[in-house]
C-alpha cells in the first residue's frame, strides 16, 4: 500500500504540472491581455499600462511567467486577480461557499434518489415500473442542463412560487435565520434539480445494472436456496456488492462538488464559482484560472485516491501493491 500510495502521489504531481501548463499556455495563445482593455481608455497613460504590465510580470516570456507561478503556489501564494483588484484566494473563497452549497445539495438528492430507484429497477426487470424508470434515464440522459434551466425558468416565470435566480432574495439580511434558511432553499430548488436530473438516471441505471448482475450469482441462489428472507437476500447480501462498484464515483463527485456545477450556476445566476471562472476567462484574469482548474484537477485526483482506497477496504479481492 505504502508503494501503491507514493506512486500515485508522483503521478499526481506529473498531472499537476501538465494541466497546469497547458491552461497556461492556453490562456497565453489567445491574443492580449487583461491590460488591453486599459489601453482603449483615453484616460489612462501608456507608461501607466506598461507599469502595471512590469509589475505583474505580464512583460516576461510564457515560460518565465510559468516558472515565477509555479514557485508562488508553493509558497501558498496564487497571484492577484487583475479583475477585482486582489488576491486570487479572496476571490476564490468567496465564491467557494456558494457551489460548495449548491454542488452538495445536488450530491445529496442524487445519491439518495438514484440508489433506491436503481434497487427497484432491479427488482420489478422488464416489468410496467422498470421501463417507466429507463424512460426517464433516456429522456434526461438527451436533454442538455442548460436547456432544462432554461425551460424550468421559463415555466416558474409563468406560474410563480419560486425565485428566478441568484443566492438571496433582496431583504435576505434584514430576515431572521430561520427564514434565511427557507429563502436559501428555495433559491436552490432550480439549480439543484437540474443539476441532479441527469446524474440521477446515469446512477440509476448503473446501479440497475450492477443489482442485475449480482442477483444472478451463484451465491445469491445458495441464499434463497437455505430459505433467507427475500429482504436479507436483496440488502445484506446483494446490495453490498452492487454498490461497490459505485464507490469509485464518488472520486469524480468530490471533483464535481466545485466544478460541476459552472454551467447551471451560469444560466440560474448562482453566484459560484463558475460565474467566476466565465468572467475570468473573458477578462483575461490569467491567475483566477489557474487557481480554479488547479483546484478542481487536486479535489478529482484527492477524490480518485480516496475512492482507490475506500474500494480496497469494502472489497477484499483488491489489493494494491507493488507488481
Amino acid at each position: 500500500m505504502i508503494f501503491f500510495v507514493l506512486k500515485r502521489l508522483f503521478i499526481a504531481i506529473l498531472l499537476l504540472i501538465g494541466i497546469s501548463f497547458l491552461t497556461f499556455w492556453l490562456m497565453h495563445a489567445t491574443p492580449g491581455n487583461f491590460f488591453d482593455s486599459l489601453k482603449l481608455n483615453p484616460q489612462i497613460s501608456q507608461e501607466t499600462v506598461t507599469r502595471y504590465e512590469k509589475l505583474y510580470g505580464l512583460n516576461q516570456p510564457f515560460l518565465v511567467q510559468y516558472g515565477y507561478w509555479i514557485i508562488n503556489v508553493c509558497r501558498g501564494e496564487f497571484g492577484y486577480s487583475f479583475f477585482y483588484n486582489v488576491p486570487v484566494s479572496h476571490v476564490i473563497l468567496t465564491r467557494l461557499g456558494n457551489t460548495f452549497i449548491l454542488s452538495f445539495a445536488s450530491f445529496l438528492l442524487t445519491w439518495i434518489v438514484a440508489i433506491p430507484l436503481g434497487i427497484w429497477a432491479a427488482l420489478n426487470h422488464n416489468r410496467l415500473i422498470d421501463r417507466l424508470l429507463s424512460l426517464f434515464a433516456f429522456a434526461a440522459f438527451s436533454t442538455p442542463g442548460f436547456f432544462l434551466a432554461i425551460l424550468i425558468l421559463y415555466t416558474v416565470c409563468q406560474w410563480g412560487g419560486l425565485p428566478l435566480g441568484g443566492m438571496h432574495s433582496a431583504d435576505y439580511e434584514s430576515l431572521w435565520w430561520p427564514a434565511k434558511v427557507w429563502d436559501l432553499v428555495k433559491h436552490l430548488v432550480i439549480p439543484t434539480i437540474v443539476l441532479s436530473l441527469g446524474s440521477i438516471a446515469s446512477l440509476q441505471r448503473i446501479m440497475r445494472g450492477n443489482m442485475l448482475s449480482v442477483l444472478r450469482q451463484q451465491y445469491i441462489t445458495a441464499a434463497r436456496a437455505k430459505g433467507l428472507p427475500e429482504n436479507q437476500v436483496i440488502y445484506r447480501h446483494a446490495l453490498k456488492n452492487a454498490f461497490n462498484p459505485l464507490v469509485t464515483l464518488l472520486g469524480y463527485e468530490l471533483s464535481g462538488l466545485i466544478s460541476g456545477a459552472a454551467l447551471i450556476e451560469i444560466v440560474c445566476s448562482w453566484p459560484g464559482l463558475g460565474t467566476l471562472m466565465l468572467t475570468a476567462v473573458r477578462s483575461k484574469d490569467v491567475y483566477v484560472v489557474m487557481a480554479e482548474l488547479l483546484l478542481t484537477s487536486v479535489l478529482l485526483l484527492i477524490g480518485n485516491f480516496l475512492a482507490d482506497i475506500a474500494l480496497a477496504r469494502l472489497d477484499p479481492r483488491i489489493r494494491y501493491g507493488k507488481e
